[in-house]
């Protein structure tokens, strides 16, 4: 009897661990304040990564293989008060790549819109119909923005509830003092993020992340030449969205995340597939014209 109820203690403790869906890492670089208490930082670097961790955030269980790969760095830029604090946060999302021990970039970007109130030990609530505080509302925002990427990337529109849930977060957070939220602070904040992603005029994007990455990445470690080919054809779905919308916010973060991989596929191509690709990163990415000619040197 005593073993049968520890078998089901141990089965008690491990169910939870197989079932949440991020593997987030998080870091807080605080050489910006440097001469201030720094004990409240490892706190608060502990209470974020388990707010990420161990939170159940949609209805699907997850094998601890299966957790979605992200980092959120926090760079603390100002300490405005012992609770208050200034910042930025580069936010990093990664996929595997099927029979592969790659892992691609699927989102690389910048938040320069950070101010929020901690205090130590106080723990991190959030609910998902009312405004909690700015460090909740951004981290869990993040969070949906991390599923519906991940999620578009394996079904075609598959990250829709989760882009719903951001949008959520943002209608949320409209009548507070916090910058990042609103429309007409800037074309490139949280509000625009998601409001792109949601946007039925640029589901191109989101057309390109789902085939780019199963009809392209998946397939390319079996087919190479195959798998090529076919990014190639996805690029246009790139270049039509840049001819309606030249400096559109979310093709510019899309980019962001995949120039490097993008020079490093088509530098393995033939000389037809590098000049066709050149000629349509170009395009869609005129301020890195000079990277992609890399390309045609391979």
């Amino acid at each position: 009897m005593r073993k049968l109820i520890l078998i089901w203690s141990f089965l008690a403790i491990m169910i939870p661990s197989l079932s949440q869906e991020l593997y987030c890492t998080v870091q807080i670089n605080t050489q910006q304040v440097e001469g201030t208490e720094k004990k409240v930082f490892e706190t608060l670097e502990k209470a974020i990564f388990e707010f990420m961790n161990n939170r159940k955030w949609t209805n699907y269980n997850y094998e601890i293989e299966e957790r979605i790969e992200c980092t959120i760095l926090i760079t603390i830029s100002q300490r405005i008060s012992s609770d208050v604090f200034k910042g930025s946060l580069n936010i990093v999302l990664k996929r595997p790549i099927y029979n592969s021990s790659y892992n691609s970039t699927t989102l690389n970007y910048v938040d320069r819109d950070f101010l929020f109130e901690y205090v130590e030990f106080q723990p991190l609530e959030f609910n998902e119909n009312v405004f909690t505080t700015n460090l909740t509302q951004v981290m869990a925002y993040y969070v949906y923005i991390f599923l519906a990427i991940d999620f578009d990337t394996y079904t075609l529109y598959g990250g829709t509830p989760f882009y719903e849930k951001a949008e959520a977060i943002v209608s949320a957070s409209q009548n507070v003092s916090y910058e990042g939220w609103k429309p007409f602070e800037n074309q490139k904040n949280r509000y625009w993020l998601v409001e792109n992603f949601m946007n039925p005029a640029y589901k191109p994007i989101r057309k390109f992340f789902y085939e780019y990455h199963r009809q392209g990445l998946d397939l390319m470690f079996e087919d190479a030449e195959k798998g090529r080919s076919n990014i190639l054809q996805y690029l246009e779905y790139l270049e039509k969205v840049r001819k309606q919308r030249p400096g559109l916010f979310l093709l510019q973060v899309v980019i962001d995340a995949k120039r490097d991989e993008f020079i490093n596929i088509f530098s393995e191509g033939s000389p037809a597939e590098k000049i066709k690709a050149v000629n349509i990163l170009k395009v869609i990415d005129p301020a890195n014209v000079t990277k992609y000619e890399t390309i045609l040197g391979h």
